[in-house]
């Protein structure tokens, strides 16, 4: 089964792809195999429709809150739903977010689905720091369109299997330091020092999901990108061979809203 962690985008180009690491499980070694990065939506396209078996977790979100969804009217069922957001702009999505906002009380401003306070993760429908309301957006119908199995979700193809997956959930579990970014004046010897620290403890299995990482070849390049764009994607990968142990036991899943879904390992 090859299990793949993927680092996504809403705006991917040249410079910051869509970031895929593949490889596959070994006991409880994940083995990297691969890295790659696509640099438009048509190559992620192709990506997302090439024969299964495989399992991959997306660092995006998969759904809006239900509370978010019933409010605004829209489809309560998760593939009508999506089809839906696709057909906004980002324009008209955020002016709908907004006037959400703007009738809640100071300091509940953004609805939140389960998994995000286990998870850590930020609101789907944040469109600022970071804008992940955009990466579904631009995500979630592509995976509809693929006909892959979103799992609990949207049954298609059960030999390409979709969860969504949170790299910061793994991190966070190993340091609190900042480990990344995209700013070249933040690119510091500490944060190398904390993807070092991250890897390090990876391939010790040292952290809450117990899945140990052989990079191979390929372990230098997750310490020295400083956007660490490869490093997330390994964590989501492994997230994804976590999850494939677990596959007989709803992909070690607890019971979720089939609107909202759930992030793998939280």
């Amino acid at each position: 089964m090859q299990l793949h962690g993927i680092d996504f985008t809403s705006a991917p180009t040249r410079r910051k792809g869509i970031t895929i690491a593949s490889g596959v499980l070994d006991g409880e070694t994940y083995r990297l195999q691969s890295l790659q990065s696509l640099h438009d939506y048509a190559s992620f396209i192709a990506w997302l429709k090439r024969p299964g078996p495989w399992l991959g977790a997306f660092d995006f979100p998969f759904s809006f809150p239900r509370e978010l969804i019933e409010t605004l009217g829209w489809p309560t069922r998760w593939p009508e739903s999506i089809r839906h957001v696709a057909t906004l702009s980002r324009a008209e999505m955020r002016a709908a977010f907004q006037a959400f906002c703007h009738a809640r009380p100071a300091g509940g401003k953004f609805a939140h689905r389960a998994t995000d306070l286990p998870a850590g993760s930020s609101s789907p429908m944040k469109w600022v720091n970071p804008p992940v309301a955009y990466m579904l957006h631009a995500g979630a119908p592509l995976l509809l369109d693929a006909g892959v199995t979103v799992y609990t979700l949207h049954q298609g193809d059960p030999e390409r299997i979709a969860l969504e997956g949170y790299p910061g959930l793994v991190a966070r579990s190993i340091t609190r330091a900042s480990y990344k970014s995209d700013e070249r004046a933040k690119q510091t010897p500490a944060r190398r020092a904390a993807r070092e620290s991250i890897v390090a403890a990876l391939e010790q299995g040292a952290h809450r999901w117990g899945v140990r990482l052989d990079a191979g070849g390929l372990r230098a390049e997750l310490i020295e990108d400083p956007s660490a764009d490869l490093l997330d994607a390994v964590l989501c990968a492994v997230l994804a061979a976590w999850a494939w142990q677990r596959r007989e036991a709803r992909f070690g899943l607890p019971d979720f809203d089939p609107l909202e879904g759930w992030i793998a390992g939280a």
